[in-house]
């Protein structure tokens, strides 16, 4: 069996606002904690209190997401300024 080769260039990632699409997960997650909250006992008694320790956990990953997002966008950035930047070392 041949070894598979590709015919062309895998294209650029597709970058999109990442930032905010993790901080509209985050919040929509609390939002979901919050909301369930007053439903504590309902959730205990049938056996459902896992939902509510899902949405908070799922909040409490995306405040990591979001501080880990937000330190890879400003190394993106600083890296593509870098890259605009003529070299200051010059040929003597």
């Amino acid at each position: 069996m041949a070894k598979w080769t590709p015919k062309h260039e895998a294209p650029e990632p597709l970058e999109g606002p990442v930032v905010a699409t993790i901080t509209g997960g985050t919040i929509l997650w609390f939002v979901l904690f919050v909301v369930q909250l007053p439903f504590y006992g309902w959730f205990d008694d049938h056996g459902h209190l896992w939902w509510l320790w899902t949405c908070l956990a799922g909040a409490g990953l995306g405040l990591i997401g979001i501080w880990y997002v937000r330190g890879r966008d400003a190394a993106l950035k600083r890296a593509a300024a870098e890259a605009e930047r003529p070299s200051s070392a010059t040929a003597e």
